[in-house]
């Protein structure tokens, strides 16, 4: 994926930064409404319902559009795998919200940034400055700030998103080994449809009947999710990686935002004082990286950290 010019005009831009932060205040509510289905409903039940819908309104957005070249891609077995992965990371969220508030899960979800920091560093042999490696410390203690191992109310349970953070990982590398070969959309449409896939073998075992509310959780999530990544591909289009990377946090404020309205739940200071390392830690990490990406320091072939979690960022 090629990174826009520097000189793209700015009304353009102002567009992608509008684009990207209703993208995220979708993924907020998805989380929200995920943790209000997760009370009830099995996990691969929910995550039919969602897939149903995410690929529904997909196809309804983008096939009158793209026609059949929606479905064409150069590498299908990647995009199976990729949606494998997503489901592996959808499950963990699930599974993870249904124990954790909505703040605290979405604070460590953001590692994943900083982990693409380690990848981009050993698997790409990416330069990677001591102030962008301070940053990926600083994320972790504040993991540990927030989790404090050594409570009383701590739970293996809880270390959940942190392979989610691993997965999630593995899932933004792949999403952007495929856009360079294959459109956003169909890079798209194909996570939810494999999603689908796998999900629907598994209904027989794990469906139940749910109460009125919970079923309209579980919609709202495929809808939520749909809306969200729609408007992450239009932000993309609109303006650069390294311009709109740094919003990213602002789902945790969000996820945090949500918790207090609709479950009436607010962070101790030790949980504050955990996200804010993580918030902060991964904006100047981010930044760091836009502006190394913006004065063209890298060469042309370098695939950057930040450029990875571009075009199809997916929860």
């Amino acid at each position: 994926m090629t990174t826009p010019s520097p000189s793209r005009p700015a009304t353009p831009r102002l567009g992608g930064v509008a684009c990207i932060v209703l993208a995220l205040v979708c993924f907020g509510a998805l989380d929200t409404t995920s943790k209000v289905a997760a009370a009830a409903a099995p996990v691969l039940m929910a995550l039919w319902v969602r897939y149903v819908v995410q690929t529904v309104v997909t196809g309804a957005m983008l096939l009158p559009k793209q026609g059949r070249s929606l479905l064409r891609s150069e590498r299908p077995g990647l995009q199976l795998l990729r949606a494998l992965l997503l489901i592996t990371c959808n499950g963990i969220g699930f599974v993870s919200l249904g124990r954790m508030h909505v703040g605290e899960f979405t604070a460590i979800v953001m590692l994943t940034p900083l982990l693409l920091t380690v990848i981009a560093a050993f698997g790409m042999n990416e330069r990677v400055s001591w102030l962008r490696w301070a940053c990926l410390a600083g994320g972790f203690a504040g993991t540990l700030v927030m989790l404090r191992p050594g409570r009383e109310m701590f739970t293996p349970v809880l270390l959940l998103p942190l392979v989610l953070v691993v997965a999630n990982a593995g899932f933004q590398v792949l999403t952007s080994a495929l856009a360079k070969i294959d459109q956003p959309g169909t890079i798209h449409l194909y996570s939810g449809l494999g999603g689908l896939g796998v999900t629907s073998a598994s209904l027989p075992f794990v469906w139940q009947p749910m109460p009125g509310p919970i079923w309209v959780a579980m919609v709202l999530m495929g809808l939520f999710g749909a809306l969200g990544h729609f408007l992450l591909i239009m932000a993309y289009a609109r303006a650069p990686v390294a311009v709109l990377t740094p919003y990213l946090y602002l789902q945790v404020g969000f996820g945090t935002l949500a918790g207090w309205l609709v479950f009436s739940h607010v962070p101790d200071a030790w949980s504050l004082t955990g996200i804010g390392l993580i918030v902060a830690c991964g904006v100047y990490g981010t930044w760091l990286t836009g502006r190394e990406i913006l004065r063209g320091e890298r060469t042309p072939d370098a695939q950057s950290s930040i450029a990875a979690i571009a075009g199809a960022d997916e929860r």
